[in-house]
């Protein structure tokens, strides 16, 4: 009688790590909640209570679905003082797995956003720009001072200097500089173009801006009191917008890149200026910034997704041990800036 042929069960620990992690994959993508976790991260950074406000889901059943997907290297996390927020994971190029989590996420953005989601994420962007604005009301006398505290203009002018005399924009070129704060770049921008239109949303930041116009005689300066949804229903179109030191001031930066492709003409680009990644708490309290600066993969992940191409880039290291990035990004159908 032959003998029946032994089946080897293989274990788990023994399979290839690239098998396990594919597994762990498809099976953090099988709950509709961490689809639409997933679809919310689609282009904010979030806090544990904050989607547990958005979703109305109880903060120990969120984190225990967050950590199922951080396991399966969905989403990552980045801690802001006491808080920890979640975000999309990036695909990185030497990622086995990267086609199938780039499906995963493609099939989550399909998902619709319930109505009471979209309106409670509302909220809780309003709620950060409302402490935005008040913590610039409270400071703008003092603003600048604190401001040098971390990134001194004078430490990275020069190089802004060349590279947006390297743009060569037109001579009737418009330069949209959001956030100017005192106005210290507006000399430069009106250098380089026909008009600059800045804008900002508070009254207080915009009277020091005045006053800087006007000391120096800047006779093609616009100054507009709003944020980027007054842009884009004045229906402003620029050549170059601007972030100067201002996307970690902003309640959702990657809504910035998408406001910024619907005000930017066709040929024009889009430069921000920022801190990269750091951990210096103290910066929150003393410069109300939201955000304690951008890893490079971030900006360029939110450029992506708003439609620009990347361009040139310059990274400088600060003698106080904080690093200012410059980053121009393009729109497709724009010619490429010279590098």
């Amino acid at each position: 009688m032959l003998s029946q042929p032994q089946i080897i069960h293989q274990p788990s620990s023994d399979l290839p790590d690239d098998s396990e992690r594919l597994a762990l994959l498809y099976k953090a993508a099988g709950d509709v909640l961490r689809l639409t976790i997933l679809r919310l991260l689609r282009t904010e950074s979030l806090g544990v209570l904050e989607m547990s406000s958005i979703l109305d889901v109880r903060q120990s059943a969120l984190s225990h679905h967050l950590k199922v997907l951080l396991n399966a290297g969905l989403v990552s996390t980045r801690r802001e003082v006491n808080a920890i927020f979640y975000r999309r994971a990036f695909l990185a190029p030497d990622d086995p797995l990267a086609s199938a989590k780039r499906s995963i996420f493609a099939g989550a953005d399909l998902l619709p956003l319930s109505e009471p989601v979209c309106n409670r994420l509302s909220e809780v962007k309003q709620q950060r720009e409302l402490h935005s604005r008040e913590f610039f009301t409270r400071v703008a006398d003092r603003f600048k001072e604190n401001q040098e505290l971390v990134a001194e203009l004078q430490q990275y002018l020069g190089s802004l200097h060349d590279l947006l005399h390297g743009l060569a924009l037109p001579a009737d070129a418009t330069v949209l500089e959001v956030g100017p704060g005192e106005g210290n770049l507006l000399a430069l921008l009106a250098e380089v173009s026909g008009k600059v239109i800045a804008l900002d949303n508070s009254a207080e930041m915009l009277g020091k801006a005045r006053a800087t116009v006007e000391a120096e005689g800047l006779h093609n300066v616009e100054l507009v009191l709003g944020d980027l949804n007054t842009a884009l229903q004045r229906g402003i179109k620029a050549d170059l917008v601007i972030f100067s030191m201002v996307l970690h001031h902003l309640a959702s930066p990657a809504e910035a890149f998408s406001a910024s492709a619907n005000l930017l003409s066709p040929s024009g680009c889009l430069l921000i200026v920022d801190l990269s990644r750091h951990q210096q708490e103290w910066v929150r309290q003393n410069c109300g910034d939201l955000w304690q600066g951008f890893e490079p993969e971030e900006l360029g992940s939110w450029a992506s997704q708003a439609g620009f191409n990347e361009g040139q880039s310059l990274f400088l290291g600060l003698r106080n041990g904080f690093q200012v990035q410059m980053r121009l990004f393009h729109l497709p159908h724009a010619e490429p800036l010279s590098e």
